[in-house]
């Protein structure tokens, strides 16, 4: 199975990507540039990438007392990657960029996600440079960013403390100003820190020459306490060795000290950390204290650290999607050439007769287009929320403000909903492959393994789900959720009069209605803790209608002109579709209940009880 012929019907016949090259910063491309890179990304992925995958997973990263010890393999991929110029895909052309839209960027992307995404491809070294170009100041901009775009030096995301998970209020890692004239210094004003952060991907390793850690810490006040919640969290940047001003290493180590390697599930191609900063082992000018610069304004490193984390989100929900397409289509070539079985007929089975590849059983294709519906769904889910990135960003007026809006509320299901699904597509093709999906012998295992990490990192289900209907849909008076509806809603109206389409229409539109209802009912106490007792099967329902309209309106156009002509395509989205509206949209119902009615019965069950 192929996976460009989905990809370009998504960009180029659903979402009309090359419309976007009649807007200023995109003048220079063509159908024929996005092509092109998409071209070389493909055959990158099909080379360095996919034939490791198994290799990254059994020789797992290991630290040999002076540092972290990679497979050849991994070195040559990320060397590949970073050749290829997508680090910087989406920048200017004076950052060596190629002013890609985002959702060319996204879809190029998808093929090593889908190859091996535990070699990775510097999704957090672009998060970290991106972020720097938003907040930092020119000096950072030039010095730090510039050098991730171009691969010599590679980034991470440094959040989570081993006392403090995902409550960032917790954070206790400390930074104090480095000197009188700590101020004046012309990379930032420079701090000393100290403290520890737990699973820190890719926070050791030699594929580049130096590592750039964004670190959230907090400035103690006067007395020298740390501010309560996360209103004293700051941002500084703390790069493994130090540099100057011209980019160059000066040959001095920054205190920042590897604790331990995390030994993962999955994912296990990618260093995962225990990282200590200010310990003492790599005294800078004589002192304990990792020499950070701050990014940003005091106070405020939440804020620009949520710029990098909504790409991250985007980017985890890319990464689900791809192991589960990439189980899916590891269990369909499997079901089309595994005999097994005969088929049902009016007298029975036909003992006598050969064998039957177990695609022809019905629940095998149940299991399949489950899969499809899943993954091809949750695809296009993601490439639509990167051409919201590109509309935010070029289209300009109301138009780019609702993008902007219509990104935050579907980032949480962007993230979420592949997490879920997809890992449930994944343990679908274990299923197809029966006994032989168990074993290492086959890669559909793997898969599992390393999706069942997507549900934790860059924000757990229930924080996701809890921002969506504690935050997204309550933001700016509704509008947002009051947005998605119109879309839905003309979806719906184009679709109404078609003979195929129209059941589906109007399930989608009673399924808007009860998300609606739901979210009123859930507030209509005004109590928090009442509404978002059930916020993850409210997350749930939500999801499944936004992708029941997604899969409504990739079907209508799957249908129209030269699109149709494809016929064993079309049929397949179609029916795609149609599983999704029979089989899965109905489910919302039971999840909804629960939100609508604030059922207490998990919220309210006693500790002790369990």
């Amino acid at each position: 199975m192929n996976l460009r012929p989905t990809i370009d019907f998504l960009l180029n016949d659903w979402l009309n990507t090359e419309a976007l090259t009649q807007r200023a910063r995109f003048t220079d491309h063509s159908r024929d540039t996005f092509d092109a890179v998409l071209d070389t990304c493909e055959r990158i992925a099909r080379e360095k990438y996919a034939p490791f995958n198994r290799l990254v997973d059994t020789q797992e990263p290991h630290f040999d007392g002076e540092k972290v010890i990679l497979p050849q393999a991994t070195h040559d991929a990320n060397r590949a990657y970073a050749e290829s110029g997508m680090l910087s895909a989406a920048q200017d052309y004076d950052m060596g960029g190629m002013q890609l839209p985002y959702s060319v960027e996204a879809a190029a992307n998808a093929f090593f996600a889908c190859a091996s995404v535990s070699i990775g491809s510097g999704m957090l070294t672009t998060g970290n440079a991106n972020l720097l170009m938003v907040h930092g100041t020119p000096v950072q901009k030039d010095v730090f960013a510039k050098n991730e775009f171009a691969g010599r030096w590679s980034g991470t995301m440094c959040l989570s403390e081993p006392q403090a998970g995902s409550s960032l209020s917790d954070v206790a890692t400390r930074a104090v100003p480095d000197g009188a004239d700590f101020e004046s210094d012309p990379l930032g004003a420079r701090y000393r820190l100290k403290g520890n952060k737990m699973w820190i991907s890719s926070g050791e390793h030699e594929l580049t020459e130096n590592i750039i850690h964004l670190v959230l810490a907090k400035i103690p006040d006067a007395e020298g306490k740390l501010v309560p919640g996360t209103r004293g969290i700051s941002l500084f940047v703390v790069p493994k060795k130090m540099v100057n001003t011209q980019g160059e290493l000066t040959g001095v180590r920054n205190d920042v000290a590897l604790a331990g390697l995390n030994h993962k599930l999955g994912w296990r191609g990618t260093t995962n950390t225990l990282l200590n900063f200010g310990e003492g082992k790599f005294p800078v000018d004589g002192q304990a204290g990792a020499v950070g610069y701050l990014v940003g304004q005091p106070g405020k490193g939440l804020q620009c650290m949520f710029h990098m984390m909504n790409e991250a989100r985007i980017g985890v929900g890319i990464a689900a999607t791809m192991l589960g397409m990439a189980g899916y289509y590891a269990s369909l070539d499997y079901a089309r050439n595994r005999p097994q079985g005969r088929p049902m007929g009016a007298a029975g089975k036909d003992v006598a007769a050969p064998q039957v590849a177990i695609i022809e059983h019905s629940d095998v294709k149940r299991m399949l287009l489950a899969q499809k519906a899943y993954c091809e769904g949750a695809l296009a889910l993601e490439l639509y929320c990167a051409r919201l990135v590109d509309e935010h960003h070029t289209a300009g007026g109301a138009e780019a403000d609702d993008a902007r809006l219509l990104l935050e509320v579907l980032t949480p299901i962007a993230k979420s909903w592949p997490s879920e699904w997809c890992l449930e597509a994944n343990s679908l093709a274990i299923q197809i492959h029966g006994g032989y999906g168990y074993t290492r012998d086959f890669p559909v295992e793997q898969y599992w393994r390393d999706n069942r990490l997507n549900m934790i990192h860059e924000g757990t289900h229930g924080i996701q789900a809890t921002d969506l209907l504690g935050r997204k849909v309550l933001m700016e008076e509704g509008r947002g959720l009051k947005l998605l509806a119109e879309r839905m809603t003309a979806t719906i109206q184009r679709t109404a009069a078609h003979p195929t389409l129209a059941p589906h229409a109007a399930a989608l539109g009673n399924a808007l209605q009860q998300v609606s209802a739901a979210t009123q009912k859930a507030w209509s106490t005004g109590n928090p803790t009442e509404a978002l007792a059930n916020a993850v099967p409210y997350m749930q329902a939500f999801g499944h209608t936004v992708l029941a309209w997604i899969w409504l309106d990739v079907a209508a156009k799957a249908l129209e002109g030269d699109a149709a002509q494809a016929k064993s395509a079309t049929q397949g989205r179609v029916g795609a579709a149609r599983y999704f509206f029979h089989y899965e949209l109905p489910k919302i119902g039971a999840w909804l209940a629960v939100v609508a009615s604030r059922d207490q019965t998990c919220a309210q069950f006693p500790n002790d009880s369990f």
